[in-house]
């Protein structure tokens, strides 16, 4: 008992919990829809999961120092936008080159949040809000009403979206999708195994300890919001090779799915836990069920974003809750020992 008690923490309940809930959900949605268990429903949910994890994997980073980023749909808008009118003008431009572009374009807007909030010490949201909409107007002056169009966009970045790396079955991983799993995993590592993984669960659990703890809680946050923009910032590249057509709307609303899969991922709204593997879960969790009510129940896009909002509200009572009593159920059993060790 006290053994898988060390080797299982209750995040990790609420990882297994989501995959169940994935489970369910498929196992509902094939049975009602017909052909829904099928290759091309598998291909329009990673791609959809491919942007919004990218996004929710940096959202993930700033949730945990107890901060929240507004501004990263119009990240990635103008990112996407940016990063395709220079491949239009640049057919020849390499494509490691343009992935830079991107990841430099979202990380200099990043670092606009991140300097505002660490070091101005103005309240993330009040920031962000007002940079979600400063990048917006950004993006429709840059634009000036103009379309980057697939026809306008090297080969390379139209077939990058269609490409197969490998099958299984039916069943095709792309890059896109690859490429977010790729980001997932090396920053899974770092959240579980680096210094700055640490002090970013530090910052977010006791902000007023870790700086009397010497931790580096400005420089921390702001890398924090550094890394969400770049991350962003390739989630837009990934938006330009997924649609190709781009306008000064792109990216709206993946704020919303990004908070929404980082909460229903297990991320405490308050900090100092979650992994970047439950915003994932919680991304995929989200997608299969706006594919399978729009199918099934033939729900619009205004009750898919009320049901974005009910399983935010869902998500963060059953963390305060259910989690909250998990973490005095794992807590007992060392509560009890030092109690006794003092008698």
């Amino acid at each position: 008992m006290h053994t898988w008690r060390q080797r299982i923490r209750p995040e990790q309940i609420r990882e297994l919990s989501l995959i169940g809930l994935i489970v369910i959900a498929l196992l509902i949605f094939g049975w009602q829809i017909e052909n829904f268990l099928s290759a091309r429903t598998f291909n329009r949910i990673t791609s959809s999961v491919a942007i919004v994890g990218m996004v929710a994997i940096g959202q993930t980073l700033v949730v945990l120092t107890r901060n929240i980023d507004l501004s990263v749909g119009s990240i990635v808008g103008f990112t996407a936008y940016f990063v395709g009118s220079q491949l239009a003008a640049n057919p020849g431009l390499p494509p490691v080159a343009a992935i830079v572009l991107a990841v430099l374009t979202g990380g200099a807007l990043g670092l606009v949040n991140g300097l505002i909030v660490a070091y101005g010490r103005v309240p993330a949201i009040i920031t962000t809000l007002g940079t979600l909409a400063i990048y917006r107007m950004l993006l429709i002056n840059y634009a000036n009403a103009r379309t980057i169009t697939v026809d306008s966009l090297p080969s390379w970045v139209v077939e990058l979206s269609r490409q197969t790396l490998f099958a299984i079955g039916d069943f095709a991983v792309r890059p896109l999708f690859a490429i977010t799993i790729a980001a997932m995993v090396v920053f899974q590592f770092v959240l579980a195994y680096t210094v700055f993984g640490r002090r970013l669960y530090a910052i977010g659990s006791n902000p007023e300890a870790a700086r009397f703890a010497g931790l580096p809680a400005q420089r921390t946050v702001l890398a924090a919001f550094v890394l969400c923009g770049m991350l962003a910032g390739m989630a837009g590249f990934l938006f330009l090779a997924r649609f190709g057509n781009i306008t000064a709307v792109a990216g709206q609303g993946i704020e919303l799915e990004s908070v929404a899969a980082v909460v229903v991922g297990g991320v405490n709204t308050f900090g100092g836990s979650g992994t970047v593997l439950g915003a994932l879960l919680g991304a995929f969790l989200i997608d299969l069920l706006g594919q399978g009510l729009l199918r099934w129940l033939g729900i619009s896009e205004f009750w898919r974003d009320a049901l974005l909002g009910l399983l935010i509200l869902l998500a963060v009572a059953s963390d305060s809750v259910i989690l909250g009593w998990l973490r005095r159920v794992w807590a007992a059993p060392a509560l009890r020992a030092e109690v006794s060790n003092e008698r």
